[in-house]
């Protein structure tokens, strides 16, 4: 479901139950959940939205105002990282010991790209099989304009930061590479079609959006 608020658009994450009343909640990613009564209309939900539009402004202005400088890495066993849209202490992810935080960091990166590697063999079998596609091959890379690509070729890349994503944010990359395979370009055939297999996918974008820009070592 989709609402704008002044000059922006947002997707809402409607989850149906059996409650009295309707409830918002914004959680760390700015992701607008409500959750409302069973058969409540959609206009009914739009409407309580809005009704609550100053507050979610003023939520997301002070998540933006806190993630606007990314803070610096600290490569020691309490370090914080992300995985899988976690974040671990660095201690959980790689075997620390006596080492300087270049080899850590070294460490660090060779950790996200073998599980990304896993991570994409796992997941992007029943995806080909939604689609009915099979690429050539797929890499995992490190780049730092794009997430993932699509060759004439049918090779698919995937950038290693994905690992530091939520599940559903990879997939969402997964389910874009391949649908490349059917349309290189991004007309409407292509984004019917990722929407048939994802039909939430604008959500993922714009985590992606809002957060890539700290997904990084």
């Amino acid at each position: 479901m989709q609402i704008q608020i002044g000059d922006q658009s947002f997707t809402l994450n409607v989850q149906y139950s059996k409650r009295k009343k309707i409830s918002l909640q914004i959680d760390g990613a700015s992701r607008i959940t409500v959750k409302a009564p069973k058969g409540t209309a959609e206009e009914v939900i739009l409407s309580a939205v809005q009704g609550h539009s100053g507050w979610i402004m003023e939520k997301l202005r002070e998540q933006a105002a806190a993630r606007q400088v990314p803070k610096a890495k600290e490569y020691q066993e309490e370090g914080s990282f992300l995985y899988l849209g976690k974040e671990f202490p660095l201690h959980e992810l790689i075997t620390t010991g006596e080492r300087d935080a270049e080899a850590l960091k070294l460490e660090l990166k060779k950790f996200y790209f073998n599980s990304l590697k896993k991570i994409v063999n796992e997941r992007m079998p029943q995806y080909q099989n939604q689609l009915k596609v099979k690429p050539k091959s797929f890499e995992i890379v490190e780049s730092r304009t794009k997430w993932g690509s699509c060759s004439s070729d049918k090779k698919l890349t995937f950038n290693y930061r994905l690992a530091m994503a939520p599940p559903e944010v990879i997939d969402y990359v997964i389910i874009h590479e391949l649908c490349h395979l059917l349309h290189m370009n991004h007309d409407r055939s292509f984004w019917r079609r990722l929407g048939s297999v994802m039909p939430d996918y604008k959500r993922q974008e714009e985590f992606l959006a809002r957060f890539g820009q700290f997904m990084t070592l």
